[in-house]
């Protein structure tokens, strides 16, 4: 104990000391972020049940007619319809995966079932998307 206490008091031991607890937090903090990595994150989704959501005419006319009305009524309000979406204001459209699209507002997207759907109503895949 005498020993340690003597090169704890040296000023070189100081030194290698403040060298160790550096290397082991650092150790620490890269080991951490690791495992925080490997854990798989869903995510949140958020469904707005009393909103009804923008829906651009379907390229598949007969579709409503193949739906009962309650049942139509219920895809409509749904805001996952399509697979792409895009803002009611701009010219971009996304994917619903790219997290590019996930700043533009609820009340201001417009879904699309394809991306020829999206095109055919003058939008174009934002390049962040492709």
């Amino acid at each position: 104990m005498e020993k340690i206490k003597q090169f704890i008091e040296n000023e070189k031991g100081k030194d290698i000391l403040v060298i160790i607890i550096i290397i082991l937090v650092g150790l620490g903090s890269f080991e951490l972020g690791r495992l925080s990595k490997n854990q798989v994150q869903e995510g949140i989704k958020i469904e707005y049940i009393d909103q009804e959501a923008n829906i651009v005419g379907s390229m598949y006319p007969n579709l409503d007619n193949q739906i009962p009305n309650s049942l139509n009524s219920n895809i409509i309000k749904s805001s996952t319809l399509g697979n792409f979406f895009g803002s009611t204001r701009g010219s971009k459209y996304y994917s619903l995966s790219c997290s590019s699209g996930k700043t533009i507002k609820q009340e201001n997207r417009i879904y699309f079932l394809t991306p020829m759907e999206a095109e055919a109503a003058g939008y174009e895949l934002s390049s962040s998307c492709k």
